[in-house]
Parts: structure tokens; C-alpha cells; sequence
């Protein structure tokens, strides 16, 4: 995500927050959400998606395949090891939310900046990526870089439709 943000003249504190945000969403897909697809649980893929889009937003997304709650930030107490991450969100991003779809799959969207080019970088639109991440690593083959990125063997189709 850095490097392909980057390469795409996103200035590089908008990609800080971007990397901590998917970090955070990932991190929730894989501790409250199911997989996605029929796979028990602990066994599936979520899906991890970033894009500038034409009014030059960087959007990221995590899809997963649902869960017991939904999404929202939590009041932890000052020991708690964990239930930051939406908060965290909420103060780097300037938006986001919950879609859900037919399907049961929940995505988490976050707009993390409005302007994200950096006029200095000179490169670019940042390309929009798909990836369809194992939980596992054990189910994951390593296939070769591509765009600068170590793909699982489940990542292949990601790319499919992209242009």
C-alpha cells in the first residue's frame, strides 16, 4: 500500500495515517468478523481494498464477513489491552462507516483525507487495489512480487478486474 500510494504522488503523512488505519481495520476483521464465504471460522479471507478516487479521496475499505456486533468505537478503561482501533480511526480520518451487503459480507469504508496529493511528489494517480487477504498464513503461498507486493496465492484473482 505504501509503496503503490506513494509511487502515486500521495503526500506521505496521508499515507501514515492510511497504513495505521488498514492496519487497525484488518486487525478488527480478523478478532470480530467471520470470513468471507463459507469457511468456518479462524479458516476464511477478508478483503482489503484503497483507492484515490476521482475527487482525489483516498478510500479504504476491509470487508469481511461479518460479525456478532457491528462496528463501532468502544470506551475502554485506561488498563484495557485493546478496543482502540475506531477511535484511533475517528481521529485521523475524515470520515467512515459500515456497509453491508445481500451477501452478510460488512465492509468498514474510511475516507482518510480529502486532498491526498502531494504537490511535491510529482507522480501519478495512486492505481486502486483489491487484495483478498488470508487469515491464515499457513494458507497462504508465496507467488511472485508484483507491483512491489508478495502476494498470497489467493491474491491472484484479486486483480482480475482491475484495470
Amino acid at each position: 500500500m505504501r509503496a503503490q500510494l506513494r509511487s502515486g504522488g500521495v503526500a506521505e503523512s496521508v499515507i501514515d495515517d492510511a497504513v495505521l488505519i488498514l492496519s487497525e481495520l484488518l486487525s478488527n476483521a480478523c478478532k470480530h468478523g467471520r470470513p468471507l464465504g463459507d469457511a468456518l471460522a479462524g479458516d476464511g479471507d477478508v478483503r482489503a481494498a484503497w483507492r484515490v478516487d476521482t475527487d482525489g479521496r483516498l478510500v479504504v475499505e476491509v470487508t469481511d464477513g461479518g460479525g456478532p456486533t457491528r462496528p463501532a468505537p468502544a470506551t475502554p478503561s485506561v488498563t484495557a489491552h485493546g478496543g482502540r482501533g475506531l477511535n484511533i480511526i475517528t481521529a485521523l480520518a475524515d470520515d467512515w462507516g459500515v456497509r453491508d451487503d445481500a451477501r452478510g459480507e460488512v465492509t468498514v469504508w474510511v475516507v482518510v483525507h480529502e486532498d491526498v496529493h502531494d504537490p511535491d511528489a510529482g507522480g501519478g494517480a495512486a492505481p486502486a487495489v483489491r487484495v483478498v487477504a488470508p487469515r491464515s498464513p499457513a494458507r497462504a503461498r508465496q507467488l511472485p512480487d508484483v507491483a512491489g507486493f508478495a502476494l498470497a496465492e489467493s491474491f491472484a484473482d484479486a486483480f482480475d478486474d482491475l484495470d
